[in-house]
């Protein structure tokens, strides 16, 4: 049992984090198409398999201050809910901080709770020497050299929202977890309809690259992670789905708050929104 809500863990972090995060690409929309601003707020129910597993939040919190550098901030939660907290409970928030562009990551926090497990990860970007340094509580590793761009896991995410997608294109960018430095690739696989709790969304399918990926995707021979963008100037993701060897793990929108307005005298992509806006 353990191991299948390691497994669902592992799936979470993945299919939320990587499996979202890994994608981006190198244009954006002009400033009053902007598909996020401070005070969103989604929230995506999660299940494994048939069992409701808990739930993720992604959040746009004011801008901060990094070194005294402006800065974007970003917040990831995730939680197991009651009955699962009686296997593999898991309370994780990550931090993410990036200049205004979202083009480099400034600073990462994340504190994990999963299981027995506890850590308080630490990632410091310094771009004047092009070097991050990664520390769990007492353990700092060396310096890490970096690639010009490089972002986390979270801020990529952010980051995919400013591109414009395509069916049968690949996406890519420089990602670090301030240890080691990967090129995330993705696959824009088809722009389809679906429908999940928040509403029916005009979306585009998207398949991130797993070479990278490590834990239950690493002995899955055929593990998929695919996530739904919506077609619109928002940008926003309604569903992540993955595949594994120990069953599949979904996550879905359920309400989404704060979102942009409408642009002026312009048509989205994919059409009105059916979620609140918070506006």
């Amino acid at each position: 049992m353990e191991m299948r809500w390691s497994a669902c863990r592992l799936s979470l972090k993945a299919a939320v984090l990587l499996g979202i995060g890994i994608m981006a690409a190198a244009t954006s929309p002009a400033a009053d198409l902007r598909p996020f601003q401070a005070g969103e707020r989604l929230i995506f129910e999660l299940r494994w398999t048939i069992i409701p597993a808990g739930e993720a939040t992604l959040e746009v919190h004011p801008d901060a201050k990094i070194n005294d550098q402006p800065a974007r901030h970003f917040v990831l939660t995730a939680r197991t809910n009651s009955f699962v907290d009686a296997f593999y409970k898991v309370r994780d928030r990550i931090d993410a901080y990036t200049d205004p562009t979202v083009s480099r990551t400034l600073h990462y926090k994340k504190k994990q709770r999963e299981g027995r497990t506890k850590r308080d990860v630490e990632v410091r970007f310094d771009w004047d020497k092009a070097q991050a340094v990664y520390s769990d509580q007492n353990n700092t590793h060396p310096p890490l050299d970096l690639m010009p761009g490089s972002l986390d896991v979270l801020s990529a995410f952010y980051f995919t929202r400013l591109a414009a997608l395509q069916p049968d294109t690949t996406i890519e960018r420089p990602i670090t977890d301030g240890k080691k430095n990967v090129i995330g690739r993705a696959r824009v696989i088809r722009r389809e309809t679906i429908a999940v709790p928040a509403g029916t969304f005009d979306t585009f399918l998207i398949e991130p690259e797993l070479r990278h990926v490590r834990g239950v995707f690493e002995k899955s021979p055929n593990a998929k992670i695919q996530v739904w963008i919506t077609a619109d100037h928002r940008r926003l993701p309604v569903r992540v789905r993955s595949r594994v060897v120990v069953g599949s793990f979904i996550g879905e929108l359920i309400t989404a708050e704060g979102l942009t307005p409408e642009p002026v005298n312009a048509t989205a992509v994919g059409g009105p929104l059916s979620v609140a806006s918070g506006q």
